[in-house]
């Protein structure tokens, strides 16, 4: 056995290459689930196909796109980054697998199972994931990325509730826990894009000085948690437009000062860009859908298409080519991903806004583009997810 100084040894390269990390299992099946099940939910609400469901449609795919596509993706990357962050393996191997078949386990016993158990089997996802990775960050005394576990607990919990509400153990209507959950997954946005973006685009630009002043940056997080907090709770509309105009300037401001314009020739950098600016449009949204003057649907659609969708298709992109030994340079068929997801955003937000009389085109082409989008990442990524390294190394 060839021992090189702070090498992983080969142990580390035995089993299946999709458990080895867990961006692999997670992004394979959240991208699936997030190519089949838009267009089923749009087939449904249009009346195309009729399909026996346990809850209204409309809760079911907002449940679906939330808990399973954005919550999944957060668990596969938060179990890569955690590595990364500290130095120490995170589940892999068995265990790791048995984190994939929870997650996708829950997805099929919606379909199979008595609700109650689908309700269980859902909600042990994200806690599981949550005592796996602060074992970790206890052991590396990592204090920073805490808050993390507490944002991933406050996600279960939001899931607990809108179990209990559909089977009306609560009285809680069910769409507010999926508002809370999409506030949470904004949250970890804002925090994580905080930290990222910024630094890739300093990285590949020569001599560009990004400078966030801290006082922005808490203020960015602190109006942004008070503005998704008090739509949550359903406080005063004109506490709530307030709030969130507040929070569209100041994101709108910080993504000002991270200087986009510089990253129009790297496509694997604008699309992060591109996708943080629908941000600030959508607590524009918020704020107008207060007053009655646009549908609160077209702010919770720029956060969830826009923001979560444009994000997450560009980052389960560039940590799947760092984390699997490829450039990290975006091909053709990455960049015909990312401007398909924006597009689909386009058409599910503004041109319904502009045009209320295109509704149904305009959600059944969102749809298509969105499908689209993530069938061309799996015809790309699966081989790259499903096979070792090209460097050899672990991960």
């Amino acid at each position: 056995m060839q021992i090189l100084d702070k090498t992983p040894s080969p142990f580390a390269l035995q089993g299946w290459p999709v458990f080895r990390l867990g961006f692999r299992p997670f992004y394979l099946g959240t991208a699936l689930l997030a190519c089949l099940s838009v267009p089923l939910w749009v087939a449904m609400f249009l009346g195309h196909v009729r399909f026996a469901l346990p809850m209204p449609g409309v809760l079911w795919h907002g449940h679906e796109m939330l808990f399973g596509f954005a919550a999944g993706v957060v668990a596969g990357f938060l179990l890569t980054a955690v590595k990364a962050w500290t130095g120490l393996p995170t589940p892999r191997g068995p265990l790791l697998a048995g984190l994939a078949l929870l997650w996708l386990a829950a997805r099929v016993a919606l379909f199979v199972a008595p609700y109650p158990v689908f309700a269980v089997i859902d909600v042990l996802l994200l806690p599981a994931v949550a005592m796996a990775l602060l074992r970790v960050l206890v052991q590396a005394g990592n204090k920073r990325n805490m808050p993390l576990i507490s944002l991933l607990l406050l996600m279960a919990l939001a899931n607990g509730v809108f179990h209990l509400s559909v089977l009306q153990w609560v009285s809680v209507p069910p769409v507010s826990a999926l508002y809370a959950e999409l506030g949470l997954i904004v949250m970890v946005v804002c925090v994580m894009a905080g930290r990222v973006v910024p630094m890739f685009t300093k990285n590949v630009t020569p001599g560009l000085v990004i400078q966030m002043p801290r006082s922005l940056e808490l203020s960015v997080l602190g109006v942004t948690a008070v503005a998704l907090a008090l739509w949550v709770f359903a406080a005063p509309a004109a506490l709530v437009a307030v709030a969130s105009a507040a929070a569209a300037v100041l994101h709108a401001v910080r993504l000002w000062m991270w200087h986009p314009q510089v990253t129009l020739r790297r496509p694997i950098l604008w699309v992060l860009h591109a996708s943080y600016a629908w941000l600030p449009l959508g607590f524009a949204l918020l704020a107008l859908a207060q007053g009655g003057w646009v549908q609160l649907s077209l702010a919770v659609h720029a956060f969830g298409v826009g923001v979560i969708g444009g994000l997450i298709i560009g980052m389960v992109t560039r940590t799947a080519r760092g984390h699997t030994g490829r450039p990290l340079q975006a091909g053709r068929g990455e960049v015909a991903a990312y401007a398909l997801v924006l597009a689909a955003a386009v058409l599910r937000v503004l041109v319904p806004a502009l045009q209320p009389g295109w509704y149904a085109y305009a959600l059944e082409a969102a749809a298509c583009l969105w499908a689209l989008a993530f069938a061309l990442y799996l015809f790309i990524y699966t081989p790259w997810l499903t096979r070792t390294r090209l460097d050899g190394k672990d991960g």
